[in-house]
């Protein structure tokens, strides 16, 4: 039997057993995917074990997403640009990098909007969620992106980590902003840690209401947040992070595989299990 699984501490919250077992499953595939509780101390340990010809691939979690990426031989332009690794696959005898959270996003914002790319992007919060986000909006050319931070310091020094040529630049905007940029913004992402255990609002209640019409919102938590129930009320196109999620693991899958991921059977068991601790 084939393994794989996380590496991060803790380990216990997490869908992606759910998801990627029922995908080896659904595909008839003799593997398991498994939750690997690693300390840091323990994480070169763990890397090594990887080296052998029975494992799969894993993820890799919080907080070993930056810290694992010099211990490989490896890692592709996206991991180096969104400055993490979430993914490791085996080849021979090397061990790859990758991060699948830029294309996992970018999936989900081409099946909400039905293949249509926006012209504009507003992202909140400027931690790690929000590299990948920045990062796929840049490889799908989105045209102008704004970034917005509580702490201004932290959105500009983002921008200028990547922004680069042959590539949408992206502006910090301050947040005294917001209500201005909101009229003009045909996508907004909410890519901080507001709404993931309470009902409050990144922003201010009135920005959703200055949307566009045609504007889609996105919600990186797994909940129907207090921003998502906003855009419904205004029939907005919205969406939270579980498709982003999924997405993500069906890459990986893929990589690890070789073989096209059975996205509905990963979606149904991700929803479930998530419904299950809800």
């Amino acid at each position: 039997m084939l393994v794989s699984g996380l590496i991060g501490d803790p380990v216990d919250h997490s869908l992606s057993a759910f998801m990627h077992n029922a995908a080896f499953e659904a595909l008839g595939i003799d593997a398991r995917y498994e939750l690997w509780a690693t300390r840091t101390e323990e994480l070169p340990a763990r890397l090594h074990s990887l080296r052998t010809r029975n494992v799969l691939g894993a993820n890799v979690t919080v907080p070993h997403k930056r810290a694992v990426m010099p211990l490989l031989d490896d890692v592709s332009d996206a991991a180096r640009r969104i400055g993490a690794v979430n993914t490791l696959i085996p080849r021979a005898d090397l061990l790859l990098g990758e991060n699948t959270d830029a294309y996992g996003f970018g999936r989900s914002l081409l099946e909400l909007t039905e293949g249509a790319i926006p012209a504009s992007a507003l992202v909140v919060g400027a931690g790690g969620a929000s590299r990948a986000v920045l990062v796929s909006l840049q490889d799908a050319g989105v045209a102008d992106i704004r970034i917005v931070n509580r702490t201004p310091a932290t959105a500009r020094s983002l921008a200028a980590a990547l922004n680069g040529p042959d590539r949408p630049s992206i502006v910090a905007a301050p947040w005294s902003q917001l209500t201005d940029l909101a009229p003009a913004t045909q996508l907004i992402v909410n890519a901080t840690s507001i709404g993931w255990h309470d009902d409050d609002l990144p922003f201010e209640a009135g920005i959703v209401n200055l949307l566009p019409p045609e504007a889609v919102v996105m919600d990186l938590t797994y909940r129907q947040t207090s921003m998502l129930r906003l855009a419904s009320d205004r029939a907005l196109r919205s969406v939270d992070g579980l498709p982003m999620l999924i997405y993500q693991g069906a890459r990986a899958f893929r990589l690890w595989t070789g073989q096209d991921a059975p996205i509905d059977a990963m979606s149904n068991a991700v929803r479930a299990a998530y419904a299950s601790r809800s």
